[in-house]
């Protein structure tokens, strides 16, 4: 599939980072040009909304210049550290925009990390500041665990305040940064291949992995969402996953900023607060995980929310039950759902559908973004024809560099200027993609190959199905079993049932051998993936499809 080339800006191959790729030839130069250029034409418009608070760009880029004066004040310098450790809330993006200000590095962190994740991310990436919802303050490992962090602000106020909720005698509040008389510092004019933002990666094994994403990656993406999701000023996106995140970050946040629209904030998800919000605000985009969309369609009072203003919602990080998207061409048909396919090391967007293209290819995460590129190689590093399927290896402009400080996991994860995903999938001859699954959670079953994500769009055509999970269990003669995790609205649905259903639609080798019905939802991380590494430590179940 061909991208309709003039709608974007032109492009050109570059060389960057060792590796050479298409780059679009008009670009801002950095992210704070990015905001300059924004600022110029939307001054007066609403930047961010959260709660009662309304700022607009002039007034968020007075706070990101206070923010960095204060930090510059109490010495932090170009290339420090920056971690943000708070919600969804406007200090996030003060924070982030200081920090870009100044030329330092943000590290956001998502805010339901515990102490021995803080501990290993704030020291492997030497942070000089933190700046943390003060609410968070128990969880912030002592001074003596964190010998490189100097400087400590709160956002907010502890539940109780004091020391007895973990707030430090030298912690400062985030106000501290906002004291009049500083010279505001001229914001920084970093090269495109400095680093930007460091993201850790939610990895299943081992620590996490510091994603570096440059200013050269980040652009681009914004550019790629703003011209895949056609997105225009005075856009309003409402960010329900966590600013954190790169989607939240990137296709959120600093998407907005970008084109000159406004981010909606929702500190935390909630179905019924999340439908209310895009009602009274008029949202027109958002992006999120697929069981978003399902909680808010089981609404009862979905109906009543006026969300006619909702024009693109791109959904990620897992696949979007084909149940739910039927559903919402039904409820919402003005709406167009858009499959946006990324991940940390790719600034997010690898492949995005064509909007009012995703009823269509109901099982395609869409078509290669316009800078990008995409090879499907087999287990000895070779190409695989289009259609067949193959790990997917990805290049271009938005793929970071490398992972911070460590050069191992650079080594392992990237070769020949791409970056190995884990995932397994094909591209068609049209240039569509199609993701069957992680490659570590392929299910060898007496040597047939198993996709979990085919079985569980299967299970979630069921009307009782709300969600599913696949994994394996050991066979001592198949190798490997398919085991399926069902959360069910009626309790009624037996397991016979279920495999009945998923007979009619798969080969009978890819139906779940065992079957467990959990009472509440599956447990999934801080992005809202499942946790399927939980549930391989649950006990095996000894009967076939039982109802355990």
């Amino acid at each position: 599939m061909n991208w309709p080339l003039e709608r974007f800006p032109r492009m050109r191959r570059e060389a960057h980072f060792g590796r050479v790729f298409s780059c679009f030839a008009q670009r801002p130069a950095h992210l704070n040009a990015m905001f300059a250029q924004t600022l110029s034409r939307h001054a007066t418009d609403e930047a961010l909304v959260c709660a009662d608070r309304r700022i607009t760009y002039a007034e968020l880029d007075d706070t990101a210049a206070c923010v960095a004066s204060g930090l510059a004040r109490d010495g932090v310098r170009a290339g420090d550290r920056v971690a943000i450790l708070c919600a969804n809330e406007p200090e996030f993006v003060f924070a982030l925009l200081a920090a870009f200000r100044l030329g330092a590095i943000a590290v956001p962190i998502n805010v339901r990390e515990q102490t021995p994740e803080l501990a290993y991310v704030l020291n492997q990436c030497e942070a000089r500041a933190l700046v943390f919802d003060a609410g968070l303050a128990r969880r912030i490992p002592l001074p003596g665990a964190l010998p490189h962090l100097a400087l400590r602000y709160t956002v907010g106020e502890a539940a109780a305040g004091g020391e007895a909720d973990g707030v430090a005698a030298h912690d400062r509040p985030f106000s501290h940064l906002l004291e009049p008389g500083a010279k505001l510092p001229a914001p920084a004019t970093p090269g495109e291949e400095e680093t930007a933002v460091i993201l850790y990666t939610s990895g299943t094994t081992g620590h996490p992995k510091g994603a570096m994403l440059t200013h050269l990656n980040l652009t681009h993406s914004t550019l790629h969402f703003e011209h895949c999701m056609e997105l225009v000023p005075g856009e309003r996106a409402l960010l329900a996953v966590p600013a954190s995140h790169v989607t939240g970050l990137v296709a959120i946040t600093l998407s907005m900023l970008r084109v000159g629209g406004c981010v909606i904030m929702l500190r935390e998800f909630k179905a019924g607060l999340f439908l209310e919000l895009a009602s009274r605000e008029r949202m027109t985009y958002t992006l999120v995980v697929p069981a978003i969309y399902n909680l808010c369609l089981r609404e009862p009072d979905f109906a009543s929310f006026d969300l006619s203003h909702w024009r693109v919602g791109g959904f990620g990080g897992a696949p979007m039950p084909e149940g739910t998207m039927r559903s919402l061409a039904q409820k919402l048909p003005r709406l167009a759902l858009v499959n946006a396919y990324g991940a940390t090391e790719t600034t997010s967007p690898t492949t995005t559908m064509p909007l009012g293209m995703q009823a269509g290819r109901l099982d395609s995460v869409g078509a290669v973004v316009t800078c990008g590129e995409v090879r499907v190689m087999d287990d000895a590093g070779r190409e695989v024809a289009p259609g067949e399927t193959g790990e997917i290896w990805i290049a271009g402009p938005m793929v970071v560099p490398g992972y911070w400080e460590d050069a191992a996991a650079t080594q392992r994860d990237f070769c020949g200027g791409y970056w190995k995903s884990g995932d397994i999938g094909s591209v068609d001859a049209g240039g569509y993609m199609r993701i069957l699954d992680r490659k570590k959670d392929l299910i060898n079953r007496g040597g047939y190959k198993v996709y979990c994500a085919e079985v569980e769009n299967v299970l979630s055509l069921h009307p009782a199905v709300v969600e599913s999970a696949l994994i394996a269990r050991p066979d001592p003669v198949l190798g490997e079993k398919a085991h399926a995790f069902v959360l069910r609205s009626d309790p009624g649905c037996t397991a016979e049932e279920l495999r009945a259903h998923c007979a009619m639609h798969l080969a009978d080798y890819k139906l779940p051998d065992f079957i467990t019905f959990v009472e509440c939802p599956l447990p999934r991380n801080a992005n809202g993936k499942i946790l399927k590494r939980q549930l391989r430590h649950d006990p095996a179940p000894k009967l076939p499809a039982a109802d355990t």
